[in-house]
């Protein structure tokens, strides 16, 4: 009983923060939709986004809150189908830890998952529907996102 109260609050408190975000970008500058062509980074904003994002601490955050939605989505019997919002989120933070200094946006409908916006490099562009497809739920992956090295 001592365990499932905090589950359950901390539960409550994602599904709040969830619902509260229109997309899930990797950054501010991201774009806003499919259509849209991201800025390409400043320099030190390229390198102030890779050192918080390559942070130990923040990718432990990642995972753990990961982990955390897939716990709760197995305690609902809905390991099958996930909401479009988790993916979204959950591929975002997947990105966010593991591309630094990306601008990327992620739309999820039906466990496919579109990726647009911009990596600083082609290896970092080559490695996103690996990562997005560790995400449980996520059943195809498109990418519609480009290189575009900070200036």
């Amino acid at each position: 009983m001592k365990k499932l109260i905090p589950l359950l609050i901390s539960s409550v408190l994602v599904a709040g923060v969830a619902a509260c975000e229109s997309s899930s970008k990797t950054s501010a500058d991201a774009p806003n939709n499919a259509s849209e062509t991201a800025q390409v980074p400043a320099k030190e904003a390229s390198q102030q986004a890779q050192n918080d994002a390559t942070s130990e601490t923040r990718k432990n955050q990642i995972e753990s809150d990961i982990r955390a939605r897939e716990q709760r989505n197995n305690a609902t019997g809905g390991d099958d189908k996930r909401d479009s919002d988790d993916l979204e989120s959950e591929v975002r933070g997947k990105l966010e830890a593991n591309l630094p200094a990306s601008r990327l946006k992620v739309d999820a409908e039906d466990g496919t998952v579109t990726i647009t916006g911009t990596v600083p490099t082609q290896e970092q562009l080559n490695k996103i529907p690996a990562l997005a497809q560790q995400i449980k739920g996520v059943s195809g992956v498109k990418v519609d996102a480009k290189v575009a090295p900070a200036q």
